[in-house]
């Protein structure tokens, strides 16, 4: 299915262009057997959020090519409200780093840290191949310590990739590790 498509504005952006939130109330539809979000349906609603952001900064369509660092840090109940918030980190040429922080919200406001994540995400032209994104500006010390964790963790995804590539040409030469 192809989409709507308008050539990539490349004017470098910042941050907080791009930043967005979505809020859930946790239904009995998102529950698993011991009452807890099921772990699927946030990652669903992380994936959105990420997209979202990816989205507004490339101004192209985008798709999910990795999950890095998906830490479940504490359990969402039925009828918890989940508040999620996304936020650019990193832009590579085609590529872009989010991460995604899921809240639980107490009536009183208050906000306790359930998940992080971050997802990379491609930026698509009209042809599904890969499209150059904005360079990213960074105007506070947290986007420029968020820019070097991302830059590390691109690196260690390369890394990571290449290890993955020598494994399996040694599995299709050898038959086995």
């Amino acid at each position: 299915m192809k989409w709507g498509f308008f050539m990539a504005d490349l004017t470098p952006k910042h941050v907080s262009d791009s930043m967005t939130s979505q809020v859930q109330i946790i239904m009995p539809e998102h529950i698993n057997g011991y009452h807890r979000l099921f772990g699927g349906q946030l990652v669903e609603w992380i994936d959105v959020v990420a997209g979202v952001v990816a989205r507004r900064h490339s101004n192209c369509n985008v798709t999910t090519a990795f999950i890095d660092h998906l830490h479940f840090k504490a359990p969402a109940y039925a009828n918890d409200t989940v508040v999620i918030k996304g936020r650019m980190t990193y832009v590579g040429r085609t590529s872009m780093e989010v991460r995604v922080d899921a809240f639980v919200e107490s009536l009183d406001g208050k906000r306790e840290l359930v998940n992080r994540a971050y997802l990379v995400v491609v930026a698509l032209d009209e042809n599904e191949r890969p499209v150059e994104v904005p360079k990213l500006i960074l105007d506070t010390p947290e986007d420029e310590a968020e820019w070097e964790a991302g830059r590390r963790r691109s690196l260690l995804r390369k890394q990571r990739r290449e290890e993955e590539k020598a494994l399996l040409r040694q599995i299709e030469e050898h038959g086995a590790v």
